[in-house]
């Protein structure tokens, strides 16, 4: 029996995978992407076509690629950096609004959450079991405390 993910991920791969390269802007990291979606889904499936595979394929190398992209932005870029000269009080006059913001609009359990999570690195799980809350009722709050911030802050940007 022919392995219709392993011809799938030659074939693709031999395109050096078009989509995925538009997502990440590099050949390199397109291929990563692909690997990474063939490790997921070998040996998960049972997949009865060529044309089967490709699409699962494909569909799994772009939802990877969207997963790095998103991480991504979580990183600083270079140039970017807390150490850089030309943005450092610039990024202190941000951090001092946005803790304006915590201080001044969130309830107290919400600026604790913030602080322990945020600041402290504390995990989710930790913070709900210093608090005797559930793991979701935690996150929850934390997730509401976020949008209040990010709508405060947007507001003061439009005035």
């Amino acid at each position: 029996m022919a392995d219709y993910l392993t011809e799938a991920f030659l074939r693709i791969r031999g395109k050096l995978m078009a989509g995925s390269k538009r997502l990440l802007r590099d050949t390199a990291s397109s291929e990563d992407a692909l690997q990474d979606a063939f490790v997921k889904l070998w040996g998960r499936y049972r997949i009865g076509s060529p044309a089967e595979a490709e699409a699962l394929l494909n569909r799994t190398v772009r939802n990877t690629s969207v997963d790095v992209l998103r991480r991504r932005k979580t990183i600083p870029l270079e140039g970017d950096m807390p150490g850089d000269d030309d943005n450092l009080a610039e990024r202190e006059a941000l951090f001092k609004k946005v803790e304006k913001l915590i201080n001044s609009s969130l309830s107290e359990l919400q600026q604790y959450i913030i602080r322990r999570h945020e600041y402290e690195g504390a995990t989710l799980k930790t913070v709900a079991k210093e608090l005797g809350m559930t793991h979701s009722a935690v996150r929850m709050q934390l997730s509401r405390a976020r949008k209040t911030i990010r709508d405060r802050y947007n507001e003061q940007e439009l005035l």
